[in-house]
């Protein structure tokens, strides 16, 4: 039987979009407390079905998936850009297709804009009009406010008309970047991406016993199950060694491995792969907030997404992109060794204008990763890193990145590396890292 909370979410979840939520309705509809029913609408806001506004309260938006992952509701849009709903609040949940700055004059203005746009313009009513009427949704900067018959028009139409205090460029950049972050995020794998959903997947409770382990091993050929109780919670994982001379009439409870690790739906997979190698284990159940099963994820499930995730093309760059793009391999300019370059951009300094530390560990990582590749196809997991910083280097300076590999084995490596400016050696790292087996 689902759980108060577990029930509040089935409940929000069924609510139509752009619905207005409120604690205390939802507290008086399901009869539980303000607490639990605002517990409930965060992980709601969590879970991205629902979007809670300053000055206009919580909505329930469309929840999206991989596929529109790159587009945002006005709801968001609000939040991106601290501004304020003049009109139009019940089109909050819907999804612009793509934003129009209204720096032209406004019969060029009303080319360019159509039904699912967002117009960025500031204090010209006509404009505000003229969008809506044309079904997209206004963006006023510059804090200014609009007239009371435009207001009434977004109303009928429920296209929201946002007032932000930022200018257009400032705005178009903070939506940009939040488009191009939900690209980034679009593009890393999670356990839901590839999990073993739960309804496919083989368990054993807590009031079986070993014979029916027996049972399903000879059935399916795998030899490792979780274990639920009553309420489908994970209280254990269940493995050939456990069971390795056990009575078949013993209770599973008693065999099994209690608290065993487990991960969540929105884990990445490569959070998964550390776990999995660190720890050496071959299944983890996927369970959700409450601890109920979800799903499996195996070790054949991370390498496959892994190898993915290796064909896959970059849509965004991350900051670790920026960096390792400045790596040049002049190996053969210094025969026998390998030597990478890098040019220490705007972007890899501190406030100081000096490489900054995180900067610094991610291109000593990048270095013994590709040195390390040299030998075959591994994906590493820092296991352990000692870095001495000896000097400051200085922006648009040109590092060189010296790893040598003093010992690899069949699951874990051991890299030196220097990085040297100008002929000086700047610092220093020594790395120990788990491998995985492409």
């Amino acid at each position: 039987m689902a759980t108060k909370h577990e029930q509040i979410l089935q409940h929000i979840d069924t609510l139509p979009i752009g619905e207005k939520i409120s604690v205390r309705q939802i507290a008086k509809d399901m009869k539980v407390s303000e607490g639990t029913a605002y517990r409930a609408i965060k992980e709601a806001e969590n879970k991205g079905y629902v979007s809670t506004i300053e000055r206009v309260g919580t909505i329930r938006i469309e929840r999206k998936n991989k596929e529109n992952f790159e587009k945002l509701t006005f709801a968001e849009v609000v939040n991106i850009v601290d501004g304020q709903v003049l009109g139009g609040k019940a089109g909050l949940h819907k999804t612009l297709n793509k934003f129009v700055i209204g720096a032209m004059k406004l019969e060029a203005m009303m080319r360019y804009t159509g039904a699912g746009n967002l117009l960025i313009v500031g204090n010209r009513t006509k404009a505000h009009e003229y969008a809506l009427n044309a079904g997209a949704a206004v963006l006023i900067t510059g804090g200014f406010d609009t007239d009371d018959d435009v207001k009434k028009i977004a109303d009928e139409m429920q296209l929201p008309i946002i007032s932000s205090s930022y200018d257009t460029f400032t705005v178009a950049t903070m939506i940009n970047r939040a488009i191009y972050d939900q690209l980034i995020k679009k593009e890393i794998i999670l356990v839901e991406d590839i999990l073993t959903q739960k309804e496919n997947t083989i368990c054993l409770k807590t009031s079986d016993n070993v014979e029916k382990y027996h049972h399903f091993n000879a059935e399916t050929g795998h030899g490792r199950y979780p274990v639920v109780d009553e309420n489908s919670k994970v209280v254990g994982m269940v493995t050939s060694k456990d069971i390795m001379g056990q009575d078949h009439s013993i209770p599973i409870e008693k065999v099994m491995t209690k608290q065993p690790m487990t991960v969540n739906e929105k884990t990445s997979v490569a959070s998964v792969s550390h776990i999995m190698v660190w720890e050496g284990i071959e299944v983890l159940p996927v369970v959700d907030q409450g601890n109920k099963l979800q799903g499996i994820i195996s070790r054949q499930d991370v390498l496959k997404a892994l190898q993915m995730i290796g064909r896959q093309p970059q849509v965004g760059e991350t900051i670790d992109d920026i960096i390792t793009n400045q790596f040049t391999d002049v190996s053969a300019e210094l025969k026998g060794e390998v030597v990478y370059r890098c040019e220490v951009t705007p972007q890899m300094t501190n406030y100081l204008g000096t490489i900054s530390y995180g900067v610094f560990t991610t291109i000593v990582t990048e270095a013994a990763n590709r040195v390390l590749k040299a030998y075959k196809k591994w994906d590493l997991v820092v296991e352990n890193i000692t870095i001495y910083f000896i000097k400051p280097v200085q922006i648009e300076s040109t590092i060189e990145i010296r790893p040598k590999v003093l010992e690899v084995g069949r699951k874990f490596g051991k890299v030196d590396v220097e990085v040297y400016n100008e002929g000086v050696v700047v610092g220093k790292a020594m790395m120990m890292v788990q491998l995985i087996d492409r």
